[in-house]
């Protein structure tokens, strides 16, 4: 696979079904559990991850980022049941938009949220990858946490390799 673009879909689509997975893990925890009053609750942290696909998504395909302005469908889902098949919507939709993507878009600058400027290649890698990878990181500690099992994402989880040595 030469074609960056294809490259990008493939691993953006691989990291989206271990998302699917760990979100599909949660069944049974609190969603509402927060160990920090000032953070989010296990159902905010999850549903964030679909908040990434679908903001950068929508900006990218828009051509800037705008403070104020939400993608179609982002309404979060309120029990732990709804989160894996909400976040597959909103990855599918996200997918879509940037179907349309070229050689020449990866090049184009557009300035973030945050003031800065960078390549729409850069914002697809660190926003739409990197940034889902970092929170399903912090996801899976939360998990933990309010007592879920979560599964393997790079390697197997304990759980797993426990079950691998029994056999």
């Amino acid at each position: 696979m030469n074609n960056p673009i294809e490259t990008f879909f493939a691993v953006w689509d691989r990291e989206a079904e271990k998302t699917t997975l760990m979100l599909t893990s949660l069944e049974g925890a609190d969603y509402n559990f927060r160990p920090d009053p000032g953070g989010r609750s296990l159902g905010e942290l999850a549903w964030h991850l679909a908040e990434g696909d679908a903001y950068i998504s929508f900006a990218i395909a828009r051509g800037k980022f705008e403070t104020g302005v939400k993608p179609p469908n982002i309404q979060r889902p309120l029990t732990i049941a709804e989160l894996a098949p909400g976040y597959q919507r909103i990855h599918q939709e996200a997918r879509k938009r940037l179907t349309a993507l070229t050689m020449a878009d990866l090049d184009k600058e557009m300035q973030f949220f945050d003031g800065s400027v960078q390549p729409v290649s850069q914002l697809l890698w660190d926003m739409l990858v990197l940034h889902a990878v970092h929170h399903r990181g912090q996801l899976s500690v939360l998990a933990r946490l309010a007592g879920a099992t979560i599964p393997g994402m790079f390697g197997p989880a304990r759980e797993q390799s426990a079950q691998a040595a029994k056999t």
